[in-house]
């Protein structure tokens, strides 16, 4: 009985064939997302070389419109992952401290936007996820910040003192921008060159 067990186990084991896992490992994949991209580059170029049209429409589009870098960046992420190979090596262990949501007192209409009113030295906190896209002085709002958020939309954040921002940084929704340099936080949001109404975004 022994026997005929172990001949039955035996013969279950030879015919089991090893089954063979794909293995995606890191350097396949970063070479795969270097070879897209190189790819995507010689399209491009072949046809603004090759075609006046696109060519133009190339330039009008990038060039003359308000271009999404936010948007190209949360699209490459979702099918190619993060464009940083090493990014895992650079990762804080540590969370922020500040994250924070606005705290407005009052709010009114001024120019193209709004003036809040805030406490004196208020700590300005992003409202959305994005890129800093201009960090300056703006004639009518003073020292200025203007982030292009996730969902396209440029906000700016004017009359702060700026906090270790640099043009082009990834600011997460909640961390700090600067300070306000009185108790007037202006704000202003946009869309491709189009004044939002602040209301939909200031509840």
């Amino acid at each position: 009985m022994d026997a005929d067990l172990e001949r039955i186990r035996s013969e279950i084991r030879s015919k089991k064939k090893p089954v063979k896992k794909e293995k995606n490992t890191f350097w396949t994949r970063y070479l795969l997302k270097t070879l897209v991209v190189i790819l995507l580059t010689l399209i491009t170029l072949i046809l603004l070389k090759q075609n006046e049209t696109i060519k133009t429409d190339f330039y009008k589009y990038v060039y003359n419109t308000n271009f999404s870098f936010t948007s190209v960046n949360n699209l490459y992420q979702k099918y190619m992952g993060s464009p940083l190979p090493f990014k895992d090596f650079f990762l804080e262990t540590t969370k922020p401290v500040f994250n924070e949501k606005l705290d407005i007192q009052e709010i009114n209409l001024y120019k193209d936007g709004a003036e809040l009113k805030v406490n004196e030295g208020y700590m300005v906190p992003a409202l959305e996820s994005g890129l800093v896209v201009f960090i300056g002085d703006k004639d009518e709002y003073k020292n200025t910040v203007i982030i292009q958020q996730i969902n396209g939309i440029d906000v700016w954040y004017s009359n702060i003192n700026v906090n270790n921002l640099k043009l082009y940084d990834y600011i997460e929704k909640g961390s700090l921008l600067g300070e306000v340099k009185s108790t007037s936080l202006y704000m202003v949001f946009k869309k491709d060159g189009k004044v939002l109404n602040y209301k939909d975004y200031l509840k």
